[in-house]
């Protein structure tokens, strides 16, 4: 079983104006991992890399269109999500000892480190990604992808630490608000830079490969405020084996114990469906926008820059619904959302940016309130001194089994030729996802996990 935490990991142990203050600054650390990685999703998965990475496999196609890594025929159309699908796979592999190393030691803060930093230094390399070299940009994706979801398992378990029960869904909004702003005032940058490469010396195809390497250094750069304010906390050691050789141990015993809470599971399945597809949208939405819609790079980034600023809103508005409706209603009302803008989206004119907008728009103010939101509601399911543990299966729900919708997607375009039909096929994620989460008695399975149950959930 894993490590149990000391009094001083709960929020409620600390007492008086000095533990709130001390709690609040570990709060706005945490807030700046957000800050830091989501450049990464905004600016490389979602805008960029998807059509370099698929111009960079055209290139190096043979004369129908296949490009042969590992001497598998993959249509070049569909490299970019069949690199998501695996990076996703590497993940899994990686995340559940992760998480056990970080519960069995309370050393979260430098695993968090080696993951940032790994993530950024492989994002950093991008630069180099040019000519026909589309399996080293296949290589830094997986391996930036999969830092990125290693990381998240850590940053995530800090939060039942960092906020009490009432405070979560307050807090893993503002995390997500911070995401999202980081994510919109670099995206005006690369705009600067991607539209004006010709003033600046630059081909565009360099000028893409600098707005790729550039939310590497991000990243890197602004992941040094949480490492410098979030704190570990002490650990009861088990007798036994060294932590990383007992991970994969943890990991089968994670699973047995999990299931003494079936409730937590059966959100756990939800949420794994219906985020399936909201990954799967963030990472093919350049790809669907640049070759099914023929519309421009920059017509991209706009669209991409405008879902940041409204996620913005759309995390606090939707963190403030659910404190009048509770987070479960509001989630579901998301997922429904999603759906409807998803079945618009089959619907687009190529060439008419300005519908391309409308759908960015929905997409917009929906997707940083379902994520925190469901963020934050996961977080209520999990025992008491099991967060990294826990966090680490939620991740994999979150990015580490998310690759079952780029595989969809990329079958379904190497099968039918039409991005249009691949992107309705995600329709299905959030219409199961809707439907299983409707099925959770969210206040019995806080009441099974041994927590207390806030007023609205």
């Amino acid at each position: 079983m894993s490590a149990q935490t000391t009094e001083e990991s709960e929020p409620g142990a600390e007492d008086g104006r000095a533990g709130a203050a001390a709690r609040k600054r570990e709060q706005h650390g945490w807030y700046f991992y957000d800050f830091a990685c989501s450049v990464y999703s905004s600016s490389v998965l979602t805008v960029f890399l998807g059509p370099y990475l698929t111009a960079v496999a055209k290139a190096a196609a043979d004369a129908e269109g296949y490009v042969h890594p590992l001497g598998i025929p993959v249509r070049a159309g569909s490299f970019f999500a069949y690199s998501v699908s695996v990076s996703v796979i590497v993940a899994v592999l990686i995340m559940p000892l992760a998480g056990a190393v970080a519960d069995r030691t309370g050393r979260k803060k430098p695993l968090l480190a080696v993951a940032a930093y790994t993530g950024a230094a492989a994002t950093a390399g991008m630069f180099f990604l040019g000519g026909e070299r589309y399996l080293l940009g296949g290589l830094l994706l997986i391996v930036a992808n999969a830092s990125l979801a290693v990381s998240m398992v850590l940053y995530n378990a800090f939060l039942p630490q960092i906020a009490t029960p009432d405070e979560r869904d307050t807090v893993s909004s503002r995390g997500w608000a911070f995401g999202y702003t980081s994510g919109a005032l670099v995206l005006v940058l690369n705009l600067v830079l991607f539209q004006g490469h010709d003033s600046f010396g630059l081909s565009e195809g360099a000028a893409v490969r600098i707005c790729l390497a550039s939310a590497g250094l991000w990243w890197g750069a602004f992941a040094l405020i949480p490492l410098r304010r979030l704190r570990d906390r002490r650990v009861v050691r088990e007798p036994g084996a060294a932590p990383a050789v007992s991970g994969w141990r943890q990991l089968v015993a994670t699973l047995r114990d999990m299931r003494r809470y079936p409730l937590t599971l059966s959100f756990l399945l939800a949420y794994l469906i219906y985020n399936d597809g909201v990954q799967t949208v963030i990472s093919q939405a350049s790809i669907y926008g640049s070759e099914e819609l023929e519309l421009e790079q920059s017509t991209l980034i706009v669209a991409v820059l405008l879902v940041q600023v409204l996620a913005v809103a759309g995390a606090l508005g939707m963190g403030r619904l659910a404190r009048s409706y509770g987070a479960k209603r509001t989630i579901l009302g998301s997922l429904a959302a999603w759906g409807l803008t998803l079945a618009a989206g089959y619907f687009l004119p190529a060439r008419t940016p300005v519908w391309f907008f409308a759908l960015a728009a929905m997409i917009g103010l929906v997707l940083g309130g379902s994520q925190a939101l469901s963020r934050s509601l996961f977080s209520h399911l999990v025992p008491a001194g099991k967060e990294a543990e826990y966090f680490s299966a939620y991740e994999m729900s979150d990015r580490g089994l998310s690759w079952v919708g780029p595989l969809v997607f990329g079958l379904t375009y190497q099968l039918t030729g039409s991005y249009r039909d691949a992107i309705i096929s995600l329709v299905v994620f959030f219409a199961l996802g809707f439907v299983l989460l409707a099925r959770v008695p969210v206040r019995r399975a806080v009441e099974a996990a041994g927590n207390p149950v806030p007023e609205r959930i």
